[in-house]
């Protein structure tokens, strides 16, 4: 072996850092605190803007989520059976108002011919 083979051969002296822990501590660590990837594109031509696209992902978990503030998919009835028990019972409701109107108008354009 050369020189440079044993330069870095004590554990204590390599030029890097600790190992750092598992794919599954990042991870864990990750959704706990939650991270904030943004970024825009933007397209020009001649200096005058033609597109703007912003994007932004947040990945958490769902307790850190909702911590923050964020819970659409509670609402969203394509991912959420209750809000689309919700959103149908809403829509019977305004339903049912119009029908009502509708018969309470037909009544009383037949008491005045």
């Amino acid at each position: 072996m050369t020189d440079l083979d044993h330069r870095y051969s004590d554990p204590e002296t390599q030029p890097y850092g600790p190992p750092s822990g598992s794919l599954a501590d990042l991870l864990e660590r990750v959704l706990d605190k939650g991270i904030v990837i943004a970024g825009d594109i933007k397209i020009d031509l001649l200096d005058i803007e033609l597109l703007t696209i912003r994007l932004r992902l947040f990945i958490a978990s769902v307790d850190t989520a909702k911590k923050a503030g964020i819970d659409w998919w509670e609402t969203d009835p394509a991912l959420s059976s209750r809000a689309a028990r919700d959103a149908l019972a809403e829509e019977n409701a305004r339903l049912r108002e119009r029908l009502d109107a509708l018969e309470g108008a037909e009544e009383t354009a037949g008491a005045v011919r």
